[in-house]
């Protein structure tokens, strides 16, 4: 075979294998050189399952061409193929990055925390969703960074593009503006509101919202403030650019939260069984708020 991209070479391969099996005699037995090969045990492979024998090079083009649930069903097809995938920084992971993500994200320090290609096309999935946020937001062209528009007697919010109802889940928030007089960082479901008159705490002014007021280090829920957060005399307040992790636990039906890599302890207990998405609201014009996901939080 000459020409072509390994892909259509592969294909009109398998294609003349298959030609091959159905023209000959189903009753013999057949050990073509074309349609078997012998695999490193020594055993002979029919093209039916010869796939897991491909090198990497050639699974790289082939999955190269594969959307994110395609890669995820051919993890499943075999350890050979599995093997290639749980590898995270390999070159298809790198070029579906490249793909989805602005440059100026990849090699900015937002993303500096996420140790893989693939942990930073995770994070861009579960990034700012710009169909789910008020008029007066826009999701910036890196992806993870929400603008709020300087409208006055306007409050403001954003949710994740993917929510959660299982497992555990953590994602750090960087305030990278002022906060003006209030700014709440916590989780909602797709019932709570994204827009409201004035300079309120949006984010936990009812039922389906739960918010810590960085302002005031009040946590707030059903439109009440729940007590100061955390627990500490004096506790300092939150400094623009300190990055702030959320932990969900939807096993525990709990939200806590981190500081510089401090564990605050948990501010909310007995969350509902709904699927909850990461939130912030905000009042002050200009103001940006990234939000990056991380993943399954480390104990310890």
């Amino acid at each position: 075979m000459s020409g072509g991209s390994v892909v259509d070479q592969f294909s009109l391969f398998s294609s003349t294998l298959q030609g091959k099996r159905q023209n000959y005699p189903k009753t013999e037995p057949f050990y073509h050189p074309l349609t078997h090969c012998v695999n490193p045990k020594g055993k002979f492979a029919s093209a039916d399952n010869m796939y897991h024998l491909l090198p990497d090079n050639v699974l790289e083009v082939i999955f190269s061409y594969l959307d994110l649930r395609e890669l995820r069903d051919c993890s499943l097809v075999c350890k050979n193929w599995y093997r290639y995938l749980n590898d995270e920084n390999n070159d298809v992971w790198r070029m579906h990055c490249v793909r989805k993500l602005a440059e100026e994200a990849i090699k900015s320090d937002l993303l500096s925390t996420l140790p893989s290609y693939k942990a930073k096309l995770r994070a861009f999935h579960h990034a700012w969703n710009p169909n789910d946020c008020s008029r007066n937001v826009y999701i910036k062209p890196n992806g993870f960074t929400l603008h709020r528009n300087p409208v006055a007697q306007s409050t403001d919010a954003t949710r994740g593009k993917i929510g959660f109802r299982q497992g555990r889940h953590a994602w750090e928030v960087i305030w990278e503006g002022p906060l003006g007089t209030v700014a709440v960082i916590g989780i909602s479901t797709k019932s709570a509101a994204l827009q409201c008159h004035g300079y309120v705490a949006l984010l936990g002014s009812d039922d389906q919202s739960w918010g810590w007021n960085l302002v005031d280090n009040h946590l707030l829920h059903n439109g009440d403030a729940q007590g100061n957060y955390p627990l500490l005399n004096n506790a300092p307040k939150y400094q623009v650019g300190e990055r702030i992790r959320v932990i969900l636990d939807c096993d525990d039906n709990t939200l806590s939260f981190e500081k510089n890599y401090e564990f605050l302890g948990v501010a909310f207990r007995g969350l509902p069984d709904k699927k909850l998405y990461p939130t912030v609201s905000a009042v002050y014009g200009n103001t940006e708020v990234s939000m990056v996901y991380l993943g399954p939080p480390l104990d310890g």
